[in-house]
């Protein structure tokens, strides 16, 4: 838990994802298409991807735990939650409180 509560405060937006994930690419490119510059830490090519996707498992409730975003150092969530939020239009404020753009 420690050391994904550390990379998840290094970034105003870190992505915990794995390679072979597609709505973990679909969630990474939004944040590209917007102009994030996102830290993203794909579990399965991380020396402690397991330790990790265990931590993941617990702070997001369910498996598989990815991808998991975190803006501003916060949990956000899944899918769903991201994609909630840009539709309603509270991704982007959240976004700049968190120094992610300046749009």
């Amino acid at each position: 838990m420690d050391k994904v509560n550390k990379l998840a405060s290094q970034r105003a937006v870190v992505i915990f994802s794995m390679s072979s994930c597609c709505m973990c690419h679909t969630v990474t490119s939004l944040f590209s298409d917007l102009g994030v510059n996102a830290a993203i830490h794909e579990l399965d090519r991380e020396a402690q991807g397991r330790e990790m996707e265990r931590a993941l498992v617990k702070l997001m409730g369910h498996s598989p735990p990815v991808p998991a975003v975190f803006i501003g150092g916060r949990l956000v969530g899944s899918t769903d939650r991201i994609m909630s939020l840009h539709l309603g239009g509270d991704l982007i404020p959240l976004l700049r409180n968190a120094g992610a753009i300046w749009l």
